[in-house]
């Protein structure tokens, strides 16, 4: 019988699941679309069940229609994510998501002037923004503390699907190193005197590396039998940076998906105070990494309001030209992560004219995240972060223009590897390495194509993102103003 590897990643538009022998190659796939809620402004949400139950179907799909040996479970999710239970471990409320989730802008205020940006950055690697766990736990504590009274545990989508198969409470660190303030980076364990004035009645879970066995098995369950060995698993961003084997030292990750995500590896910590630093998936690295509050789900929107497909939308986008005739547009329809750090920025279309048509606005759109991306760069070489090799994954990469858009805007070459499947390849490759430490992702996935900047486009870009940047600074009064606008109009 065939033996192989069971990856699942729980994503922000949908859940993946993949089947991979041990040489790397896919043996079948499944994907399960679902939706966030957006209750309020600012407030991003997902039942925390149903993380579970798209596992157990994924895994039932796949263990159905191919009779395999599970090797090893590996499993990831989006995140920093806060999914609290109770001390039977029921889910209380909705769990709140990562940085698009924006709600403790009040608690990030008041943290804040209570530990100094200097002393955050020196113990824990960033500042507090609306990425960072600690805030969202302080909201909890304001804003339900009935539910908070009753809650005991914290759990991020691949730490609660661990729980549930292997009966282990555990958190990978580089999980954990999101969980700003709570986790000190240097000491690579939790900040135990912090924790406890910002979550008294949490209960910290056991910190492991991803590729770490936690556990197996406790029974049958989707196919997959008792015994078989799980690991500890992590963010899906940083599984996506392992698939294609941007996890090493001077390797930029550029993820293409509803969010836009970017992650600099290096052998020492880095710190910035508009940017994210963490604990690298593999012991002994560390990131520098950054995010898009909205990229794919711009174009998303565009397609919904137009009521056409991508397809028709790309090719209308060619026959506009680079520029989109004069449109300009900022990517904060979500507010702004990083570097602008900014929940309140909101998107801006700069230039229309009566003749511009859907295909200018949706180039626009790829030009604005391609422009987003370039303030990331910016920033992460001002931090020291020096760049040699630019990987790019993710379902975005099958957009030609997307691609060849962020090169022309950034001017690096991009790498494609064999495999762009992306987070749930990654989690596979985590299993991998559980049992096989020499397992390879160049060999598993090697690079199968690049992306060159064209060169005769450099100095217009250059020209556009000077535009970009200054039409953030003179807008965002009245930005401000709007947003504040929108919540008061949601509160009533």
């Amino acid at each position: 019988m065939t033996r192989a590897y069971l990856g699942v990643d729980i994503g922000t538009s949908s859940s993946k699941g993949v089947l991979v022998d041990e040489a790397g190659r896919i043996l079948d796939t499944v994907v399960l679309a679902h939706e966030v809620r957006r209750p309020h402004p600012g407030h991003v949400e997902m039942d925390g069940q149903v993380w579970w139950r798209e596992f157990v179907k994924i895994a039932e799909e796949l263990l159905d229609r191919m009779r395999v040996d599970i090797i090893a479970v590996g499993v990831s999710g989006m995140g920093p994510c806060v999914l609290v239970t109770d001390v039977r471990d029921e889910p209380l409320r909705p769990a709140m998501l990562y940085g698009v989730d924006m709600r403790a802008t009040e608690q990030i205020r008041r943290m804040t002037e209570r530990f100094g940006d200097e002393q955050l950055l020196a113990q824990c690697g960033s500042v507090l923004t609306t990425q960072a766990v600690g805030p969202k736990l302080a909201w909890l504590a304001d804003n339900e503390p009935e539910l908070v009274a009753r809650a005991r545990r914290l759990y991020m989508p691949a730490s609660w699907i661990v729980r549930r198969l292997t009966g282990e409470y555990v958190l990978d660190r580089h999980s954990a190193s999101q969980c700003t303030p709570l986790f000190d980076r240097g000491a690579l364990d939790w900040e135990r005197a912090w924790a406890s004035e910002i979550a008294p009645w949490l209960e910290l879970p056991r910190l492991a590396w991803p590729e770490e066995i936690v556990g197996t098995t406790r029974e049958h369950v989707a196919g997959i039998p008792a015994g078989t060995p799980v690991v500890a698993g992590t963010i899906d961003a940083w599984t996506e940076s392992l698939s294609v084997g941007a996890h090493r030292p001077g390797d930029l990750m550029l993820m293409y998906g509803t969010t836009m995500f970017l992650i600099a590896s290096a052998r020492h910590r880095m710190s910035s105070p508009s940017m994210w630093g963490t604990v690298g998936v593999r012991e002994g690295t560390w990131n520098l990494a950054g995010g898009l509050a909205a990229s794919g789900a711009i174009t998303a929107w565009i397609a919904e309001l137009c009521g056409v497909d991508f397809t028709t939308l790309a090719d209308e986008a060619d026959a506009s030209a680079p520029g989109a005739r004069g449109l300009l547009m900022l990517p904060y329809f979500a507010g702004e992560r990083t570097p602008i750090m900014d929940p309140d920025a909101r998107g801006l279309l700069v230039g229309l004219t009566l003749e511009h048509t859907r295909g200018d606005l949706y180039r626009a759109a790829l030009e604005a995240t391609a422009l987003a991306v370039r303030h990331n760069l910016e920033a992460m070489a001002h931090a020291g972060v020096e760049i040699s090799r630019v990987a790019a994954v993710g379902g975005g990469t099958k957009a030609r223009a997307w691609t060849q858009t962020v090169s022309d805007v950034t001017g690096l070459e991009q790498e494609l590897r064999a495999v762009t499947v992306g987070a749930s390849y990654g989690a596979a490759h985590l299993a991998a390495l559980a049992v096989d430490p020499l397992a390879d992702i160049d060999a598993w996935n090697p690079v199968a194509k690049r992306i060159t900047p064209s060169a005769h486009l450099a100095e217009f870009f250059d020209a556009r993102y000077r535009l970009y940047r200054d039409i953030y600074e003179s807008s965002a009064e009245v930005m401000h103003a709007l947003a504040a606008e929108q919540y008061s109009t949601v509160r009533q």
